[in-house]
């Protein structure tokens, strides 16, 4: 069902986080400072998904010091992965326009109006913001997570007969009408294959890609996908690609 209670010239960001706290402030002062085209305003939904450290109050010390940012905070009892996160997010989100936001500093939101134009000019619902494509900065780290990005890439765009180059990205920017009408099952990171193949099969959709920078992060500087997760991604790319048809 559509949500009637959407708010035009407003973008939710949704920012699903455990155990960010060191980069919390950072990622929203980046939010804080990038003006949107077209006098779009910001709506910033975070989700804390049971953080062990002190995420929750880094978070509510910002809201307390940043009257002037309307930020939601959304708290999980318990720790239920980032798919679930991002569920609460777009269940709460009123803006026209929605997008994911990681929590650390990987993705920069000085980009958001490069998705954004796209859908303003009328040409596309959903823009996937590509680490692959385009001359933009990106950080050298891991070969095997590359490689890996690119072989769910294709087996996506197998089952759901696109051409993206990054199923695999944050940066996916929808209209929130199509987004919330979508049911979304998976709680960890399957939450791309998933979103990816379910919003191929929408009538009429139109997706569109654009090269974004990608500043990545080490292990030890907090990255926390591994490679179980990635085997759940090949499972969910299958799943919702073909199974589900």
């Amino acid at each position: 069902m559509l949500n009637s209670k959407l708010i035009s010239n407003k973008l939710s960001i949704i920012i699903p986080a455990y155990n960010e706290s060191k980069t919390i402030h950072l990622i929203l002062d980046k939010i804080k400072n990038t003006t949107l085209i077209n006098n779009i305003q910001k709506e910033i939904i975070f989700v804390n998904d049971c953080s062990t450290d002190d995420t929750g109050e880094c978070i509510k010390k910002y809201i307390e010091d940043n009257s002037d940012l309307e930020i939601k905070y959304f708290e999980h009892k318990i720790n239920m992965g980032k798919g679930a996160a991002l569920r609460t997010g777009i269940q709460n989100a009123t803006g026209e326009y929605l997008i994911i936001q990681d929590a650390d500093l990987e993705y920069d939101p000085n980009e958001y109006n490069l998705l954004l134009q796209p859908i303003i000019d009328g040409h596309a619902d959903v823009v996937y913001g590509s680490r692959f494509m385009g001359g933009k900065p990106h950080r050298i780290l891991f070969f095997w997570h590359t490689i890996g990005n690119k072989l769910l890439t294709f087996l996506s765009n197998m089952f759901t007969n696109l051409n993206l180059t990054d199923m695999e990205t944050c940066y996916k920017m929808f209209r929130t009408e199509i987004i919330q009408s979508i049911i979304l099952k998976e709680n960890r990171f399957g939450f791309e294959p998933e979103v990816t193949a379910k919003v191929s099969r929408l009538k009429d959709i139109r997706i569109y890609e654009i090269g974004i920078s990608y500043y990545g992060r080490t292990y030890q500087e907090g990255k926390k996908i591994n490679w179980k997760d990635g085997f759940r991604a090949i499972y969910c790319v299958i799943k919702y690609g073909l199974l589900s048809k």
